[in-house]
């Protein structure tokens, strides 16, 4: 088993870049380490907190358990027809690369989420979505040790209960799982192209060129580093609240107030906006305070310009989410995870 380190910093782990400190800190890089650590009655005990590219997290303050990051890696294909393959993949390997590797091989199905930060392991818990498709699309299934015991058990499709940026692993088995390994059905010809989501469709409209899965990406990965800042130059977490769903009542109201509101159908007759756009018409976007502040294009995004404490970042979520209330009538819900 790897040395367990004592008072580490989470700096680098973190891309929001807050300096706090674990109390015990351990890189797992395999599924014999994972279940060896898990079941040593030594930290059975212990307070556990799993990270594993840091991108998806606020800390705001000093962990006193054992903060695990999960390093597992490896790519196979178990199964594969004419049609499809399907793809096994450690949770440990960054999202992105992911993307690219499949790119390579043309396998489709994930080139609309290109440039998601993170890791592999992360994707089911959020079920990360962008650009009209959601991971769930192509999930097949995980296996995750149950901390409490050491088993390994499969999540299939139905037992993760996807919704919104949502799953099983934020509620009822939260905290109690560390994924090893995320399974995804890719195809291997006939591609589904996505490109309804506007900013892709008129891309392809002004460039004139016929989309494909590696096309895409390019334009994906062009339009998302428009808009959002780079971690490894100012650190962030990326989209920081969920677009809200609403009511046809409550969109109706929005509409009042603004004719032009962007809106999409979120099915059962029920409308999501944009965050973004509802905080920045209530004057967020590109304010700074100090060394932390919204991003100036786009106003989802919080930043940490040099060395503000999370609890600062946490405090301007909430003056946000009480603007937002008290102009719009809609709660945001924050998609980072607050340790």
């Amino acid at each position: 088993m790897p040395l367990l380190k004592e008072h580490i910093s989470l700096k680098p782990f973190n891309t929001f870049g807050i300096n706090a400190y674990a109390r015990w800190f351990i890189e797992l890089q395999s599924i014999e380490q994972a279940v060896e650590f898990v079941t040593d009655n030594h930290y059975q005990n212990q307070e556990m907190y799993i990270i594993g590219g840091g991108s998806n997290v606020l800390i705001t303050q000093n962990f006193e358990g054992v903060v695990v990051k999960n390093s597992i890696h490896g790519k196979r294909i178990v199964k594969e027809t004419e049609s499809h393959i399907w793809l096994k993949v450690g949770a440990g390997e960054n999202w992105h690369k992911l993307v690219l590797h499949c790119l390579e091989n043309d396998w489709g199905g994930i080139e609309n989420l290109s440039l998601i930060p993170g890791n592999v392991g992360a994707a089911p818990i959020q079920n990360i979505g962008a650009y009209g498709v959601e991971v769930k699309e192509v999930f097949e299934c995980l296996e995750a040790i149950h901390l409490a015991t050491g088993n390994i058990h499969v999540f299939h499709s139905e037992d993760c209960k996807f919704g919104y940026r949502d799953s099983i692993f934020k509620h009822e088995a939260k905290g109690k799982y560390l994924i090893t390994s995320v399974t995804f059905k890719l195809t291997r010809k006939d591609h589904q192209l996505n490109t309804s989501y506007a900013p892709v469709a008129k891309a392809f409209e002004e460039s004139g060129e016929s989309p494909s899965i590696q096309k895409i990406s390019k334009k994906i990965v062009e339009i998302r580093s428009s808009k959002l800042p780079d971690p490894k130059v100012i650190g962030n977490a990326g989209s920081f609240f969920k677009n809200p769903v609403v009511s046809k009542e409550e969109f109706e109201i929005v509409q009042e107030m603004y004719e032009r509101v962007p809106n999409y159908p979120a099915g059962d007759g029920k409308v999501k906006l944009a965050a973004g756009w509802l905080i920045e018409k209530c004057g967020w976007k590109g304010q700074r305070f100090g060394e932390y502040g919204v991003h100036s294009k786009q106003a989802l995004v919080l930043v940490n310009h040099g060395d503000a404490s999370g609890k600062k970042i946490l405090e301007l979520s909430e003056r946000i989410q009480k603007s937002v209330k008290n102009h719009f009538g809609i709660q945001l819900e924050r998609e980072v995870n607050i340790l």
